[in-house]
């Protein structure tokens, strides 16, 4: 079931996407280009406009509809929540304040200067 609705949606993009292509748009477009801008068409001076419009209505819908029970068919056995796959959270644990190293009685080397390097000004 899920092949054959593939095959038809496959299809109706490919309807879709010729039909919006060969409407006539409000410059020089494909039906211009191959014949179709004059008025001894098959449709008639103003028919296929309405024929192009229609037809694409119909495909745009019946697009949708495939599109949706594509959706349905991929998730019909699927009743699990995106969620289930996660790992339970665990509580934040409380733990001891951080000693600031600041505070911390460290040796203080000799070498090192007291006061922090000042950065060269600029110019």
């Amino acid at each position: 079931m899920s092949t054959l609705v593939t095959v038809i949606h496959v299809g109706l993009c490919f309807l879709l996407i010729l039909l919006v292509l060969v409407q006539s748009g409000r410059g020089g477009d494909l039906t211009a280009g191959l014949g179709g801008g004059s008025s001894q068409t098959i449709f008639g001076s103003s028919g296929g406009a309405n024929f192009f419009t229609r037809a694409t209505t119909v495909i745009a819908a019946g697009f949708m509809i495939t599109s949706l029970a594509l959706s349905y068919i991929g998730n019909r056995g699927n009743k699990k929540s995106v969620f289930d796959g996660l790992p339970a959270a665990t509580p934040p644990t409380q733990s001891a304040p951080a000693k600031n190293p600041v505070d911390a009685k460290a040796p203080v080397d000799a070498k090192a200067p007291a006061q922090p390097a000042s950065s060269p000004k600029k110019k």
